[in-house]
C-alpha cells in the first residue's frame, strides 16, 4: 500500500458531481490548495482527481452558535477533527484497475529504469506494473466506495499519467509541474498537431511566452512546421521579458537558427532589431479579395452595400479589381453602375476607403516576385516560418495580411493533400502545419467565422493537415463552433465570467473546472485540459530562461555575432521609449 499518510476519507459523492472527503484531524486545512492532484484508493482501483473545493464543517450548530475563544487553545484542539473539521470537493478524472489481484500500492515505475511504455489504450497511455498485469489509464465509469483514503498524489502517479520527456514511444514535451510538487507535467505534442489548440489569459499573464514554449516544443520535437503571424515581433529573433527591470529573452531564431526563417513585413523595423537575414515579404492589390475585405471591414468602415458592390467589380475586373477601382474616375464610375447595376456611392464610397490599404509599407500594386511561394518553399524545406509585423501592427495591416497568406497557403495544402489521397505515396504526404494566430477572437467571431480562412481550419481539423494555434485574451470573442473545435486548451487566469464560461465549451465536467480557473496565479500558472493530456491539470508552467535554452536550443547566446547582440538590445530599448 501507498506510504504516505491518508489525508482524508470519501464520505459522500456521486460520479456527476464529484466527491466529498472529510479530512483527517491531523491534517490542516490550509495544505488544500484548489487544483492539487489527489488519488482515491479504493478496493479495486485508483482515482486521479482534481481538488475543486475547500470547505469547513462543524458536527454541531452550538459550535457557531458560541465558538470558543481565540485564547482558549486547548478548547481548539479538542474540537478539532472532531467537532470541527476540513472538507474537500474532488473531481474523478482517471482511474485504472489491474487485471489481477496485485496489490495496488505497487506501481513498479521508477522513472525511465524500470518503466515501460506499452502503447495506448482508448488514446490513453498504458504502463507496466511489477506484475504481468498492464497498467491501464481509463477514463472514470464508477467512484470508489465510503470511506476510502485520500493521498498526495507521488510522482509516480505524475509519471504515469502524464509520461516523461524522453519517452521514445511519444513526442511529450515537459511544460511546466504541479504546483505543490517538483515533476515534469508533459503533454503529447502528436496529439496535441492533430486538432486546433487555443492559449488563453488575460493581458500581462504571459500568454506569449506560453506561446514560445509550445513552440520551441514543436520544433524541438519535429511534430510539425510552424507558419507564426508575429504581430508584436515577439517570437522570431527575441522578446522583451516581464518584469521591473529591463530585460531580452531569445526568440525562437535565436534558439533553432538553422530551422527557423523570419519573414518581414517592415525591414526597416527588423534590420533595427539585428535581424540581418530577414526576407522581405510584399502583398499586391491582386492578391487581396472580397473574403478579406470582410474581414477588415470593421476596420475600414466598409458597409453590406460597399461589399456587394466589391463583387460586382471581381467579377468584372478579375483579379486586378482594386487597382482598377483606385483608377476610375467619376464619370467611369457613373458608367458603370449603369451597365453592371452598381451603385455609385457603394462604389465611391468603397474607392475612398481602400486608399488606406495603399498606406500599408508591404502592399504593393503588383509584385513581381511571389513572396507567399516562398514562404511554401520554406516550409516544404521543413523551415518554420516567422512572420513579422514591424510597425505595421495595427489590427488593420495584421489582419489584412495574415488573411491573404493563410488562404493561399491553405490552398496549397488542399492540392497536395488531394494528391496525397489519390496517390497514397508516403512522399506525397504534407508536413503538417501549425498556424499561430494572435487576437485570434477577431479572425473567428461568430459573424465573420464562417467566411474567414481560419473558420474554415478550425473545422476541417487536421483533414488537409493544417490546424490552428490560436493565443487570445477574450475567448468569449470567438464563435461557439469554433471553441468546440479547440482540441487543447492551455489556460492562464481569466476573471470574467463569459471568458470562463467559453473556455468549457463542449468539455464535459468543465463546471467543476470553472473554480480551479478563476484561482489561478497571474504568473506562470496555467489550467492544461484537452486532447493532448490525460487529464485537466494546473501547472507552474516552466521558466524560460538560460536553463531552458540548454535543454531545448540549438545554439547558445555567446555563439551569436556580438554586433546582432547589441542591436537586438539597442532597438528594444529604442522601442520601449528609453
Amino acid at each position: 500500500m501507498r506510504e504516505m499518510r491518508p489525508l482524508g476519507s470519501v464520505i459522500q459523492g456521486s460520479l456527476s458531481k464529484g466527491l466529498e472527503v472529510r479530512l483527517h484531524a491531523d491534517v490542516l486545512v490550509e495544505e488544500m490548495r484548489v487544483g492539487k492532484f489527489l488519488v482515491v484508493q479504493g478496493v479495486r482501483s485508483h482515482v486521479f482527481c482534481m481538488l475543486s473545493d475547500v470547505a469547513l464543517g462543524t458536527a454541531s450548530q452550538r459550535i457557531l452558535a458560541s465558538p470558543p475563544d481565540p485564547s482558549n487553545i486547548f478548547l481548539q484542539e479538542v474540537l478539532a477533527g472532531s467537532g470541527t473539521y476540513g472538507t474537500v470537493d474532488l473531481t474523478p478524472m482517471l482511474m485504472f484497475t489491474p487485471t489481477d489481484d496485485n496489490d495496488l500500492g505497487e506501481w513498479g515505475y521508477e522513472g525511465k529504469k524500470t518503466g515501460k511504455s506499452l502503447g495506448k489504450a482508448n488514446g490513453l497511455a498504458s504502463y507496466e506494473t511489477n506484475s504481468s498485469a498492464p497498467l491501464q489509464l481509463l477514463p472514470v465509469k464508477t467512484i470508489p466506495g465510503h470511506f476510502s483514503q485520500v493521498y498526495d498524489a507521488s510522482e509516480r502517479d505524475f509519471r504515469a499519467v502524464f509520461g516523461w520527456e524522453d519517452d521514445v514511444h511519444r513526442r511529450n514535451f515537459a511544460i511546466g509541474q504541479p504546483i505543490d510538487m517538483d515533476v515534469p507535467i508533459c503533454i503529447d505534442l502528436d496529439r496535441f498537431v492533430e486538432r486546433s489548440n487555443g492559449i488563453f489569459g488575460k493581458s500581462g499573464t504571459g500568454k506569449s511566452f506560453l506561446t514560445r514554449l509550445i513552440l520551441s516544443g514543436i520544433i524541438r520535437k519535429q511534430a510539425a512546421v510552424n507558419l507564426i503571424f508575429d504581430m508584436h515581433s515577439e517570437y522570431g529573433w527575441e522578446a522583451v521579458s516581464e518584469g521591473k527591470e529591463f530585460s531580452t529573452v531569445k526568440g525562437l531564431r535565436q534558439l533553432f537558427p538553422g530551422q527557423v526563417q523570419i519573414f518581414t513585413l517592415d525591414p526597416a523595423s527588423t534590420k533595427r532589431r539585428g535581424v540581418t537575414d530577414a526576407q522581405e515579404l510584399y502583398i499586391s492589390f491582386d492578391q487581396i479579395d472580397v473574403e478579406d475585405l470582410v474581414l477588415i471591414s470593421r476596420e475600414l468602415n466598409l458597409s453590406e452595400a460597399s461589399l456587394e458592390n466589391a463583387i460586382i467589380l471581381r467579377n468584372e475586373f478579375g483579379k486586378s479589381w482594386i487597382n482598377r477601382l483606385l483608377q476610375l474616375s467619376n464619370e467611369e464610375i457613373q458608367e458603370f453602375c449603369e451597365v453592371k447595376m452598381g451603385s455609385k456611392s457603394s462604389i465611391m464610397a468603397l474607392q475612398r476607403k481602400l486608399t488606406r490599404l495603399a498606406e500599408l509599407k508591404y502592399i504593393r500594386n503588383s509584385c513581381p516576385h511571389n513572396y507567399v511561394n516562398q514562404i511554401l518553399e520554406t516550409i516544404d524545406a521543413g523551415k518554420h516560418v516567422v512572420i513579422e509585423f514591424g510597425s505595421q501592427s495595427n489590427m488593420l495591416s495584421y489582419m489584412l495580411a495574415t488573411n491573404v497568406i493563410a488562404r493561399r497557403i491553405h490552398a496549397s495544402y488542399v492540392r497536395k493533400a488531394d494528391r496525397f489521397l489519390q496517390s497514397k505515396n508516403p512522399s506525397d504526404r504534407p508536413r503538417p502545419l501549425v498556424i499561430t494566430i494572435e487576437e485570434a477572437h477577431r479572425f473567428l467571431d461568430p459573424a465573420t467565422a464562417k467566411q474567414t480562412i481560419f473558420g474554415v481550419i478550425a473545422r476541417e481539423m487536421r483533414k488537409y493537415f493544417v490546424t490552428l494555434l490560436v493565443v487570445d485574451q477574450r475567448p468569449s470573442g470567438i464563435d461557439n463552433e469554433v471553441m468546440s473545435q479547440v482540441g487543447t486548451r492551455i489556460t492562464a487566469l481569466l476573471n470574467d465570467e463569459k471568458d470562463i464560461e467559453a473556455i468549457f465549451t463542449g468539455v464535459s465536467g468543465g463546471a467543476s473546472l470553472r473554480s480551479v480557473l478563476a484561482k489561478l496565479d497571474s504568473k506562470q500558472q496555467a489550467l492544461l485540459l484537452g486532447h493532448a493530456v490525460p487529464m485537466p491539470v494546473v501547472v507552474r508552467t516552466r521558466p524560460y530562461d538560460e536553463q531552458f535554452y540548454k535543454e531545448i536550443g540549438d545554439t547558445a547566446w555567446e555563439s551569436l555575432p556580438d554586433e546582432m547582440v547589441f542591436k537586438a538590445a539597442e532597438s528594444a530599448i529604442a522601442d520601449l521609449g528609453f
